[in-house]
């Protein structure tokens, strides 16, 4: 990030990407990707500008959905940051889904035999060609070591670097075109949800740093007294590589799978267990796991939960964590002037925030939203489809985010990944065990006494 002469961090695209990169290095592979972004985006932003209107919220969704992997993760990170973005579109934004049509398994085992640097059947006794699961970065298959144990290998899909970085160099343009569609947009806010994500998804293309998460976490768990009730799968780095991730696998339902819910008290026990986990590694771990949807939370055929998926974690600066706490109790309780100065505490500002004024402002729009209770997200909708009704978690959030920027107060991306998570949580209790209150229940421990 470069620096103004006044001190105020003005946005240097160079500092994400090399600066000596070019189409030459990059390749046929990287050369193709300009121009598929450059035909995809030019007609386009022609016929924006030619009728000197912005483009429909839909429209631009749409765009980033036909650019592929990058584009989509950029409208997530929009989807996910109300606090930056207008609330039409993060709403539209949400409707992205990542889930992309399987690699063919011939190409798949290549990638595989390439990265082990041996043939296939020298590590796995079986490898099953049907994949689990298949996203934007990589798809998931079974299989069986040669030793016995039944594995996942996360295979990272062909020229996802490559297209991550030529993407990035073409951010740039991405950067001016969301400027003029939303007017008076603050660049420094747009830059940093750019930086981030090419952080972020340059994580999720380490699967060396996913084993390391992994190996992190089990530890915390084992160090923290909570291997008999929780785990996390054990990688395999001596067969892994740059390319491919060899994990334990894992056997269960989702925490909130209909067949897991009818077993009655099990899927409760595994909640509150998950949530005093997840609580304790926000102080207590280097990270805490930033994407616990149901999918990545699961019951174990043992009773213990299950945590999976680490490609994307998320790390808070201690010296915010009194805000970050207030904010949550502050939204628990509806007391505005709690949750006005946790979004100050929390929030970047270049500015004196006057937290009489930001108060009046929350509790108008809570009164706004019928005296929204913001414990009881049961009445809330499906956050995992947020935005998709206009329900009133989305409403919540981006009301936040708009009377945030009005004060020019944003906040930062891992703050954002950590309300997300809470709110998930929060949903799942209320699915659960309706009536409980996360920080007023004897079975959760949530921290908020140590900060106090």
């Amino acid at each position: 990030m470069s620096k103004q002469a006044s001190g105020t961090p003005r946005w240097d695209f160079r500092d994400l990407v090399h600066r000596d990169i070019s189409l030459t290095e990059l390749g046929w592979r990287g050369t193709w990707r300009v121009g598929q972004t450059v035909t995809a985006l030019y007609p386009k932003a022609i016929k924006w500008l030619i009728q000197r209107r912005r483009p429909r919220p839909q429209e631009l969704r749409e765009l980033f959905e036909s650019l592929g992997a990058t584009y989509i993760k950029f409208g997530q990170f929009i989807a996910s940051s109300p606090s930056v973005f207008p609330k039409e579109y993060v709403d539209e934004f949400q409707k992205l889904l990542d889930q992309t049509k399987p690699i063919d398994a011939r190409r798949i085992r290549k990638i595989v035999e390439k990265d082990l640097g041996r043939p296939i059947n020298e590590v796995f006794s079986a490898f099953d060609d049907q994949a689990l699961a298949s996203a934007s970065v990589a798809q998931v298959h079974a299989a069986t070591l040669i030793s016995g144990e039944d594995v996942v290998v996360k295979v990272q899909k062909p020229g996802v670097q490559s297209v991550l970085t030529t993407d990035m160099n073409a951010a740039y343009l991405m950067l001016r075109l969301m400027e003029l569609i939303i007017p008076n947009m603050d660049r420094d806010a747009i830059a940093g949800v750019v930086s981030e994500m090419y952080q972020a998804m340059r994580e999720e293309c380490d699967f060396e740093k996913e084993a390391e998460n992994l190996s992190v976490f089990r530890s915390f768990l084992q160090q923290s007294g909570f291997a008999d009730t929780a785990h996390a799968p054990k990688p395999y780095p001596d067969v892994s590589g740059q390319k491919i991730l060899v994990m334990e696998r894992l056997y269960g339902k989702n925490i909130t799978d209909p067949q897991a819910l009818a077993d009655g008290s099990a899927p409760q026990e595994a909640l509150f267990q998950a949530l005093n986990i997840w609580f304790a590694s926000l102080m207590s771990c280097e990270f805490f796991h930033a994407d616990l949807h149901s999918g990545n939370l699961l019951l174990l055929r043992d009773g213990r939960v299950g945590f999976i998926d680490f490609g994307m974690v998320g790390r808070i600066d201690p010296s915010i964590w009194q805000s970050v706490f207030g904010l949550f109790q502050g939204l628990s309780e509806e007391n505005y002037g709690l949750i006005a100065d946790a979004m100050i505490g929390v929030g970047l500002t270049r500015d004196k925030v006057d937290s009489e004024a930001l108060t009046r402002d929350i509790e108008a729009l809570f009164k706004d939203l019928d005296n929204l209770d913001a414990m009881d997200m049961n009445q809330l909708g499906d956050f995992d489809q947020m935005g998709a009704n206009g329900d009133k978690v989305t409403q919540m959030m981006s009301k936040l985010g708009e009377i945030a920027r009005q004060y020019g107060i944003r906040f930062p991306r891992a703050f954002t990944l950590l309300l997300k998570q809470f709110l998930y949580f929060d949903r799942y209790v209320d699915m659960l065990a309706p009536g409980t209150e996360l920080f007023n229940d004897d079975r959760i421990d949530t921290l908020l006494p140590k900060l106090q």
